[in-house]
């Protein structure tokens, strides 16, 4: 099936909030029944899921469910991605858990309350964004930054889950290193039987995605560990602690605070689970629409997710984010829209009332350890590794993500990260590249190349090539790149800069190239501009900046400009120089130009003598 679909001709507004009707008409009884199996495996393998990831949150375990379910429904009918399915998430729960903790104890009637209003901030946040158009946001987000932020999450999984994984039985704590103390300083008093329990479930989901990578590890990996558990409670009653059956009913109505001081303790984290959550969105979305061929909307999966974690808490559900998981199973179960999705919410709300009866043989050393394979997967050791090798820069970016994250504030490293990624962005983006090139007499079209010591450069004239783009942060770069030149060639007052590489001008950089124009005039020179864009050509048009340049000196074609650049050298100069780096120094005025090329330089005429070429002095540009 083809997944795009051309525009309907409704107004922009009406198709933001009607985005199911673009995929309504493909919906056929053929992709049915593909979408309620899909939709089937989906709701039977979140209901250890949803369990887990309400244990990241702190959160009473049917909790989990119930997000699970109008959430995952509503985001579906108003989000962009035809595969995607919203519903708890590991990052959004554990960033809700470490910053709730201190407002109120996990679990607790208060706890519960503050994660709802929670999600309703961070709904409201997604939606502006998306309304605003502001999906591009993300794209300051930096892949450092994502492997480092979800890194932290995963090594925090694994070491708040380590007491209950050895079955202490002891309050957990939310922070890194207490957490990795408190399940060291216990092992002698490990409880046997759990732990046995904890690697049974390890091993069987090892085992699973080892023998059946078709098949979501979790799922076997539960069973095995509740077998394990029911064996140990037979053997010894309350050997094994278990969740404990859930309340078997539909997700009770509710309601957030709109209490303006909780809203007010609360925004940082809503902005924090906002990030990170849409950015989760956007990488699965991404992933999936490659191998679907299906076109993403970013923008409207922000108002999918934001209207998914508003409905949320007037369900008992808490921050939903996009389910890697989830969606990815969805689609290799064959999802062919949408309505998978909104099945697999539909029939959770069946099997919650059916199922929720075998919490009471599920125990939570398995649970723990089912968290911690989550939490281990988080950890990307080759993204890591290439991390490590390719950029000094990013390492950086990656090692002060996870630190913030293991050891400040979860909540903080995303703000952190991104910060840090911006600031090397600026960085690269204020030290344009501006090298001075000459023709190499070796090459076999005497292509322009990088200055080097064994090439000759023309004294009067030199070429640079500029790349980067020209705005107020760079233009100090510039000038100084400009100094550099003037200072190891202060006969040189007649510059051609190649400007293919610069993508954007703002005002400052047009001062900048006006000022470089007006001081070579006044040296009896110019500064000629060639290969400008469109968008930085009209940017100066706009101006008097051409003026001041000289629109005579602004070239598309670099045979022109070097044409233009000869007629005004000082010929005495060149009748005494030995260099003769270019064709035309040999006889100046009788060249023909050839086609133009960006690296190549025009060839002189046939009256230039076979003994010029064979000096190896001249050159094509």
């Amino acid at each position: 099936m083809n997944f795009n679909f051309s525009a309907s001709g409704r107004p922009s507004w009406l198709a933001t909030v009607t985005p199911f009707l673009n995929w309504a008409p493909f919906v056929t009884a053929r992709t049915f029944r593909a979408d309620l199996l899909a939709g089937l495996t989906g709701a039977v393998v979140v209901l250890p899921q949803g369990v887990a990831f309400a244990t990241i949150a702190g959160m009473p375990p049917q909790y989990g469910l119930y997000a699970s379910i109008v959430p995952t429904i509503i985001a579906a009918l108003f989000g962009s991605s035809w595969h995607l399915v919203a519903g708890p998430s590991t990052t959004a729960s554990l960033v809700l858990a470490a910053s709730l903790v201190h407002f109120a104890p996990p679990g607790t009637p208060e706890y519960v309350q503050l994660a709802m209003t929670l999600a309703i901030m961070t709904g409201i946040i997604e939606l502006a964004l998306g309304l605003a158009r502001l999906g591009v946001i993300v794209n300051f987000i930096s892949h450092s930054v994502v492997i480092g932020y979800t890194a932290g999450v995963g090594a925090l999984i694994i070491a708040t889950q380590s007491s209950t994984f050895f079955g202490f039985h002891l309050p957990s704590s939310h922070d890194f290193l207490p957490a990795i103390w408190q399940a060291f300083s216990n092992l002698p008093i490990l409880s046997l039987p759990e732990t046995t329990v904890a690697f049974a479930t390890l091993g069987a989901g090892a085992f699973s995605r080892k023998r059946f990578p078709r098949v979501p590890y979790m799922l076997p990996a539960i069973i095995f560990g509740g077998l394990v558990g029911a064996a140990f409670n037979l053997w010894k009653p309350g050997a094994v602690l278990v969740v404990g059956a859930l309340p078997a009913q539909l997700p009770p109505l509710s309601a957030p605070s709109f209490d303006p001081h909780t809203w007010r303790i609360l925004l940082p984290t809503a902005l924090a689970v906002a990030i990170s959550a849409l950015n989760e969105v956007v990488s699965i979305g991404r992933a999936l629409a490659t191998r679907s061929e299906q076109d993403l909307d970013i923008n409207q999966e922000f108002v999918g997710q934001g209207l998914a974690n508003i409905t949320a808490p007037f369900f008992s559900g808490y921050v939903v984010s996009g389910s890697f998981n989830r969606s990815a199973l969805n689609y290799e179960s064959g999802a062919r829209t949408p309505v998978a999705a909104m099945l697999a919410g539909a029939m959770l709300l069946v099997l919650v009332v059916f199922a929720a009866p075998l919490a009471a043989y599920l125990p939570k050393s398995a649970m723990a350890a089912s968290l911690i394979m989550i939490g281990w997967g988080l950890i990307d050791r080759r993204s890591i590794a290439n991390i490590w090798r390719m950029s000094r820069a990013e390492r950086w970016v990656f090692f002060i993500t996870i630190f913030s994250a293991l050891f400040i504030h979860i909540q903080m490293s995303i703000f952190v990260g991104v910060a840090l990624s911006l600031l090397i962005f600026l960085y690269r983006t204020s030290v344009p590249e501006l090298r001075r090139r000459v023709p190499d007499p070796m090459s076999a079209n005497r292509k322009f190349t990088d200055v080097r010591p064994d090439l000759p450069e023309c004294p009067q004239f030199h070429l640079l090539r500029l790349d980067g783009a020209l705005y107020f942060g760079a233009v100090s770069t510039f000038r100084d790149s400009m100094r550099k030149v003037e200072a190891e060639a202060p006969n040189c007052n007649q510059i051609a800069i190649v400007m293919t590489g610069v993508n954007f001008i703002d005002l400052a950089g047009a001062e900048a190239l006006a000022l470089e124009a007006r001081k070579l005039r006044a040296r009896g020179g110019g500064l000629y501009l060639i290969r400008l864009k469109e968008r930085a050509s009209e940017f100066l048009s706009r101006g008097e900046y051409a003026e001041m340049i000289g629109r005579q000196n602004m070239f598309q074609s670099k045979t022109n400009a070097l044409r233009e650049v000869y007629r005004h050298l000082d010929y005495s100069i060149c009748r005494e120089c030995k260099l003769r780096v270019f064709i035309e120094c040999a006889r100046l005025g009788k060249q023909e130009p050839r086609e133009d090329d960006d690296d190549v330089a025009p060839a002189g005429d046939a009256h230039t003598t076979q003994q010029d070429r064979n000096t190896g002095q001249a050159a094509k540009c």
